[in-house]
């Protein structure tokens, strides 16, 4: 391992792979950089692997990295040569991103080429034909306004991401403010990178702006985020969130840091219809019916914001193909979908259009420092010829379930008594057990809504210590005060799921603003490979997993 302060730390490869060594003075600057441009693909200890990508390198394009900027950060950090391979890549993937773009032209929509060659591959490719009406000139066709989301489906994967320049329609008006003191009394400012993103996302109100990604990690703020583009745009608005619990915390939020009233904020549920000038509602509700769906155009809504966007379910991307007219706002801890449709974020709701890297917010204390963990607890001997002829989705079962891992929780509680702990699993059957065992309260997607609320209360009061929770800790619940999550199962290699489970603790803490994260693993069992495909967002947003023994007394310095 070469690690020098006059040797660069990168290695670009042919086949678009870039290999970062963690052990160079250049490590974290170079990860930052990569971060803007190239997706993360493994991170064993000494060699982070990263691969370009047409998606990478257009959301890069669309944030303002140039693909001069992309080469010139690649030469900066490489220890070697780069490949001309890969520079003519980088350059013609880059440069594609916006040489076609839709334009509004005498009241219509119309698709406008930069020359005359791509309007006829464009027109000679069968995807995206069928949405062109007719023939303008020699660069320019007309659109029926109604397939605006398609054609820019159609057209990425024609390899020609449409720069969206068409703007919105005229949409309901509301006057409201930011406050400058929350209800509570407490002084609300908006921190820098929040005014930012909004700004970002505003563009002065320009056809450029009005849609597109904010990423940002769980506890950042991204609430606010949104709050301040709608104080901006002043204008009706739709929220769409993962939960009910979810919509309650919009609205308590709306309500104690803007100047909108409990009456111009609605709650459209299962357990209430209301629609107000900004109403939040599920994507579940959203997706369940046509006359839920009718929601949508029940109102002039100037804005819609999909909190959680990585979550967006494919019945509510359908219904935003249909929304290019009205401004569009996604707000994520990550991009990455396990169902491969990072595409279609892009295309029907906007690329990336900021993003800070978590280990800034860390620094500056906007986030707390998380220590994660792997814990590897050994197969239980009965198991073991079980796990041996199983097949492997049953192997992960087991190795999830394995019993030993409670004796490791155990430890674990024991060394962080005092603190507020998330016990969070996936299947149900091993969480009821563990919260009988601890005599916990449990939640799952069963729980009522009302003692939801009330649990999570007595958590953040400090009346609960711990709680148990499922899959419902992967979406958006407010507990600032949780400080240790523990991740006793997971679903198989999901880092989307990693990335929301460890949002959970990052909230900023009083006093030390330290969090703790484990991830229980089965040791030799598929259960470890999953594990390391898990970890790899946290990898990339510098979050390196030190692995201890579950035998180690105590597990924890």
């Amino acid at each position: 391992m070469i690690s020098s302060e006059n040797k660069g730390c990168l290695i670009v490869q042919s086949d678009l792979t870039i290999l970062l060594e963690t052990d160079n003075i250049l490590y974290e600057e170079a990860r930052d950089s990569l971060a803007g441009f190239a997706e993360m693909v493994k991170s064993p200890e000494y060699i982070h692997t990263y691969k370009l990508t047409q998606l990478s390198l257009w959301n890069a394009a669309s944030a303002g990295i140039s693909p001069s900027r992309v080469i010139e950060d690649l030469r900066r950090f490489s220890k070697h040569e780069m490949p001309q391979i890969v520079v003519n890549h980088i350059l013609n993937w880059g440069k594609r991103y916006g040489r076609v773009r839709l334009l509004i032209d005498n009241g219509k929509l119309v698709l406008r080429c930069d020359d005359k060659y791509i309007a006829a591959e464009l027109e000679n490719t069968k995807q995206v034909a069928k949405y062109l009406l007719a023939r303008i000139d020699d660069v320019t066709f007309a659109i029926d306004i109604a397939y605006r989301g398609h054609i820019k489906q159609a057209l990425i994967l024609a390899e020609y991401p449409a720069e969206d320049l068409a703007g919105y329609r005229d949409a309901a008006s509301l006057s409201f403010e930011l406050r400058k003191a929350s209800l509570s009394g407490l002084p609300f400012v908006l921190r820098p990178y929040q005014t930012e993103a909004a700004e970002v996302f505003h563009a002065d109100g320009k056809a450029r702006g009005g849609h597109g990604v904010i990423v940002l990690p769980c506890g950042s703020g991204k609430t606010i985020v949104g709050m301040a583009a709608m104080a901006k745009l002043q204008t009706e608005t739709l929220v769409l969130t993962t939960a009910i619990t979810a919509v309650r915390q919009w609205i308590a939020e709306l309500i104690d840091k803007t100047s909108l009233t409990a009456e111009q904020v609605g709650e459209y549920s299962g357990e209430k219809k209301e629609i107000k000038p900004v109403t939040i509602t599920t994507y579940q509700i959203l997706g369940a019916s046509e006359q839920h769906r009718k929601l949508i155009d029940s109102r002039e809504w100037g804005l819609i914001i999909y909190d959680e966007v990585h979550t967006l379910p494919a019945p509510v991307f359908r219904m935003t193909a249909e929304l290019q007219s009205k401004r569009r706002l996604g707000l994520t801890a990550t991009l990455i979908r396990e169902d491969g449709l990072q595409s279609d974020v892009f295309t029907l709701i906007g690329p990336k259009r900021f993003e800070v890297p978590w280990k800034v917010l860390e620094k500056n204390g906007y986030i707390a420092k998380v220590e994660c963990y792997e814990v590897r607890v050994a197969l239980d001997e009965c198991l073991r010829m079980d796990y041996a002829v199983a097949d492997k989705r049953q192997k992960f079962r087991i190795a999830a379930e394995n019993p030993q891992k409670f004796c490791a929780l155990q430890k674990l509680l024991k060394e962080h008594a005092g603190r507020h702990v998330l016990i969070i699993g996936l299947y149900i059957s091993q969480l009821t057990e563990i919260a009988e065992l601890l005599a916990a309260p449990l939640i799952t997607g069963k729980t009522k809504n009302s003692k939801r609320d009330e649990l999570y209360q007595h958590f953040r009061d400090g009346e609960i210590p711990v709680i148990v929770v499922s899959k419902v800790a992967n979406y958006a619940i407010d507990l600032p005060d949780a400080n240790v999550a523990i991740e006793i199962s997971g679903t198989f290699g999901s880092r989307q799921e990693e990335a929301q489970r460890l949002g959970r603790i990052l909230r900023p803490k009083p006093g030390e603003n330290r969090a703790w994260f484990y991830t229980l693993v089965t040791s030799d069992t598929v259960e470890e490979s999953f594990a390391a495909h898990r970890q790899l967002f946290l990898a990339e947003q510098g979050y390196p997993y030190s692995v201890i023994e579950s035998d180690r007394e105590p597990l924890i310095n």
